[in-house]
């Protein structure tokens, strides 16, 4: 009986004391407040490896960066053999060493040793310029107690491992990491990772002088402690001994110092660190290319660069330079982030134009576009090159950059529908309606930023690509730099250009000339195929280049951030060489595999490039979208009659049914032809009708046209330097390059001109009528209105 009792009454006192010991831990859990942090972090932008591209110092001038996700195991093992090898046993508070600290301090008669955990340690730093007291102690030890119960100890460890000091403005294992070895902490050696277990107990050792004689005792010191405990061989002890402490910090890694930019600009953004989709290696090489062309361009004054580098299939950001890096002359605008920048878009959209033309069926590649001049209002366009090639294949007028032919296209297929295909396409910048840009759209009337054009482009290479995972946009997808975005549910909206509109464009920029250095890139079976096209704004403010392959899509900028134009700042000039090296820096791909589904094969006359008509020569097969088979027939080959020697042309009225030969005949307008035939010597003219045939011709229409008519148009004659009135010049063409024109002007006669058809003229102010009369009576008439001066 007294031993039951005995055993009631101890497992009364058993429970009374766990029910004491829980109370006590509810109400330290309960009443205590737990430690925090909330001390402001750097702004770190991490690679898609984790690798450190760029970070910014916090507010407080500290280099402290966000929590380590997790802590290196080489540095738990060396931290907690330097500061707390029972750790993972006590509860906070390290009884066993308090006696031993007790004991020590109550030797020597001053404090020679510690007692504090790493716990405790992590409370102090919680609560900084606290004083040194007993009453302090013991309220880090209660702290402590409250720390333990509320996280684990991985968690406590990861605490003291990123608040930590290591001296000067350095805080936290990452950022000293990087800033005392330029590597991240997961790849630190024993002596590297033993010198920053050491340095929290006393950070000022860190810092040149006597002192880091004893930085490296203790260094030493923890590292023979580590050999002893068998963490690490005698080998790797006596190598790492050997290895000497870091001179001084080394500066941060500022790779991508743009894109860090654009990450603390990021709405309602609460954290500092940023995964990334970009790759390091790839940044740093982009980087390089950039900087030595700058070296080359500056002395032209052109002190701005920008690239990206996309992944063609995903639209993942692989490198993203947004300026030059040039701390020498900081009132270049290098701080401006140029890919964001809305710019003049030069020529770089036409390709866009181009597809959405062979999308609907309103052009063929191979299609003759008139390139001759024009003038429409106040609006007269020119080729780059000041000249014309009268007529040319759509694909080769995009390849060429030619400016009077896409502004025509534009003209045919409307300002506003290429307006709100863009837009639809991801272009994000054009702020203004369409009819403010009007046909200059076509030529760098609208701004776009490298970030939009260099996606549209991408968006080429995806319509032609395999199918994206459902969680991507089919085509023409928004770029994105961060990897949280990259399983980010996407609308899959069916891409405004089909596969084989994109195929047709692709393959026309194949045939865009390369920088001179790169011209001859087909001789080499090694060659990488780029799809690419330059730009240049007006005022030779901008310069641009960007390619596409089935792997990567960059793009290149050129200029002055403050808008300022150079001589010779062209897109092929400047930003193209740039282009092409970043390209040698990526690997090769295999090309685009033909949409052959999506391709239809269209007969096309061989001179026109037209849908084969009844009276084309010669014809050939082309493939082009479905829409392309409804396309206009050939308006350019005819039949006309000649004489049995094909030297005349006849009609019924001077000679016989019987006499009379049909010939197919390909023949332009006479402005089209008289540039056309320049760069064709092949070209052959109508013969010209029988001297007998001419009586019986009252007229014969469309022999003759103004090179750049004004007709119902208003125009202003120019004041010259002495402030005398200047001249209009009209040119005519004709197609019989021997005959005569006779002008007139309101119904006077004015001059006659014969083989080259320019003529100068003072007209007054108000209406006018221009009538032109060849030898043989045919006549061509044109009103247009002086304005006054």
């Amino acid at each position: 009986m007294q031993i039951k009792m005995l055993e009631n009454s101890t497992n009364r006192t058993i429970l009374l004391r766990a029910a004491a010991l829980f109370l006590a831990a509810m109400a330290l859990f309960l009443l205590v407040p737990s430690p925090h942090f909330d001390r402001p972090c750097s702004t770190v932008v991490l690679d898609r490896h984790g690798d450190l591209l760029s970070a910014s110092i916090a507010q407080d001038e500290q280099w402290r960066f966000p929590e380590i996700a997790s802590v290196p195991d080489k540095y738990q093992k060396a931290a907690l053999t330097f500061e707390d090898h029972r750790f993972f046993y006590h509860p906070g508070i390290d009884p066993l060493a308090l006696v031993r600290a007790a004991r020590d301090n109550l030797r020597h008669g001053r404090v020679v040793s510690g007692a504090s955990t790493i716990t405790m340690q992590v409370v102090r730093l919680s609560r900084p310029d606290q004083p040194r007291t007993v009453t302090e102690k013991i309220i880090e030890m209660l702290l402590a107690l409250r720390l333990e119960l509320a996280a684990s100890k991985k968690d406590i460890l990861k605490l003291y491992a990123s608040h930590a000091p290591y001296g000067g403005n350095v805080v936290g294992l990452e950022a000293a990491a990087w800033r005392y070895f330029a590597s991240a902490p997961h790849d630190l050696s024993w002596a590297e990772t033993s010198m920053l277990a050491v340095l929290p107990n006393s950070p000022s050792l860190i810092h040149p002088g006597r002192n880091r004689r004893l930085l490296l005792a203790k260094r030493n010191g923890l590292l023979l402690s580590l050999y002893q405990k068998g963490i690490i061989d005698s080998l790797t002890c006596s190598l790492a001994i050997q290895e000497p402490l870091p001179e001084k910090p080394r500066p941060l890694p500022m790779s991508a110092p743009h894109l860090l930019q654009r990450c603390q600009s990021l709405p309602g953004q609460a954290q500092n660190r940023f995964h990334t989709t970009v790759d390091a290696a790839l940044q740093r090489r982009v980087r390089d290319i950039i900087g030595r062309h700058h070296q080359r361009l500056v002395g032209n004054d052109i002190h701005n660069a920008a690239a990206l580098v996309l992944d063609s299939k995903s639209a993942e950001v692989l490198a993203y330079i947004g300026n030059v890096d040039d701390p020498v002359d900081s009132l270049k605008g290098h701080f401006v982030d140029v890919v964001t920048a809305p710019r003049s878009t030069g020529s770089i959209l036409k390709p866009f134009l181009y597809a959405a033309m062979l999308e609907t069926g309103e052009l063929l590649p191979t299609a003759l576009v008139p390139d001759t001049p024009i003038q429409i209002g106040g609006f007269a366009p020119q080729n780059f090159t000041r000249t014309y090639e009268g007529a040319v294949p759509a694909c080769k007028a995009l390849a060429y950059s030619l400016n009077v032919p896409a502004v025509r296209m534009l003209a045919d297929y409307g300002v506003h529908r290429f307006y709100g295909l863009l837009q639809q396409l991801g272009m994000t910048t054009l702020s203004r309606p369409a009819h403010e840009y009007g046909l200059s759209l076509i030529l760098g009337g609208a701004e776009g930023s490298l970030w939009d054009l260099t996606a549209l482009y991408a968006g080429l290479a995806q319509s032609l690509l395999p199918e994206a995972p459902e969680t991507l946009q089919k085509a023409f997808r928004k770029p994105f730099y961060l990897q949280t975005e990259k399983n980010s549910p996407a609308k899959r909206p069916d891409p405004p250009l089909s596969a084989a509109s994109c195929w047709l464009t692709v393959q026309a920029m194949l045939e865009v000339t390369r920088p001179e250095e790169d011209r001859a890139w087909r001789e080499f079976y090694s060659s990488q195929k780029i799809a690419w096209k330059t730009g240049t704004s007006f005022g030779f403010r901008d310069g641009w280049a960007i390619g596409v392959t089935p792997q990567y899509t960059a793009g290149v900028w050129v200029g002055n951030a403050d808008g300022e134009g150079r001589p010779g700042l062209t897109g092929l000039s400047t930003a193209a060489p740039i282009l092409f090296d970043i390209f040698n820096a990526l690997e090769c791909s295999a090309w685009f595999e033909p949409p052959e589904e999506q391709l239809y094969e269209i007969p096309v006359c061989s001179k026109s490039g037209f849908r084969a008509g009844p009276y084309c020569a010669t014809t050939r097969v082309i493939k082009a979208p479905q829409a392309g088979l409804s396309f206009a027939t050939c308006p350019y080959c005819h039949l006309v009659f000649c004489d049995s020697t094909h030297t005349w042309r006849v009609h019924s009225d001077c000679e016989l049914i019987a006499g009379m030969m049909p010939v197919p005949w390909f023949t332009l307008p006479p402005a089209m032809e008289w540039f056309y035939r320049k760069k064709h010597p092949d070209y052959q003219l109508l013969p010209p009708f029988r001297q007998d045939c001419y009586a019986a011709l009252a007229m014969q229409p469309g022999s003759m046209s103004l090179i750049r008519h004004l007709s119902n148009r208003s125009v202003y004659v120019p004041i010259e330097l002495d402030g005398s009135t200047g001249q209009i010049v009209f040119h005519a063409a004709h197609r019989d390059p021997d005959i005569s024109i006779y002008w007139h002007l309101d119904e006077t006669y004015i001059a006659r001109t014969h083989g080259i058809h320019q003529l100068a003229i003072s007209p007054s102010s108000g209406e006018h009528l221009l009538t032109l009369v060849d030898e043989h009576g045919e006549h061509l008439q044109h009103t247009f209105t002086v304005l006054e001066k």
